[in-house]
């Protein structure tokens, strides 16, 4: 699973889907569903219904993305 890129992140709405969160955080589908189900996701989950929501905020503060910057403390997420 291809991960996201760091202009990618910058553009994500206020809350993505568990599987953009997952992507984002380099998680398969079915690894990402079981943490979530465990209440184990490394961010807040929202649930609405059958749904599984993150907010965006607190992904980029994990991944250690500025949104306005473009970079983290170490760097650039990756290229392109």
């Amino acid at each position: 699973m291809k991960g996201l890129t760091l202009a990618e992140l910058q553009q994500l709405p206020a809350t993505v889907d568990l599987l953009t969160a997952a992507r984002a955080l380099g998680l398969g589908r079915t690894k990402a569903y079981e943490l979530a189900k465990r209440g184990e996701f490394p961010c807040r989950i929202i649930r609405i219904g059958v749904a599984y929501l993150v907010p965006t905020a607190e992904l980029l503060k994990l991944l250690g993305v500025d949104p306005h910057m473009g970079t983290t403390p170490s760097g650039p997420i990756r290229n392109g």
